[in-house]
């Protein structure tokens, strides 16, 4: 497989967005838990530990998005000097990393889907 300097361009844009999307998900998160201690109100342990769970993958998701745009700028370097093949490794690197960290993202919003329906289901009785 041939992989030009301009394929692992075509990633930045997609990444930077990427990475923007996961930030704005964590500044959400970062508002909820501060809105949650400034209340006093009591917070059950299992909310508690969702919350944590949900900080836990936000950060998996940004490391691996940013180790991926990495990699692929690693991968433009070692294409731009003449190294094709190891280029080529790292860009199939860097592309195992976006699809970890979209996987990641799949399980963060059920988590948190589940959290809005377990909430819901607390309204309701």
């Amino acid at each position: 497989m041939h992989v030009s300097l301009t394929t692992p361009a075509l990633l930045f844009p997609a990444i930077s967005l990427l990475l923007l999307a996961y930030t704005n998900r964590f500044f959400s998160l970062a508002a909820l838990i501060r809105s949650l201690s400034n209340d006093g109100k009591p917070v059950h342990s299992e909310q508690l530990k969702n919350l944590r769970q949900r900080i836990i993958i936000i950060r998996r998701m940004q490391e691996s998005g940013v180790l991926s745009f990495a990699l692929c700028v690693l991968c433009m370097i070692f294409i731009y000097v003449g190294l094709n093949k190891i280029g080529s490794l790292i860009f199939g690197c860097s592309l195992l990393l976006l699809l970890y960290s979209l996987l990641l993202s799949v399980k963060e919003i059920r988590i948190s889907v589940d959290a809005l329906n377990h909430h819901l289901k607390e309204m309701d009785q």
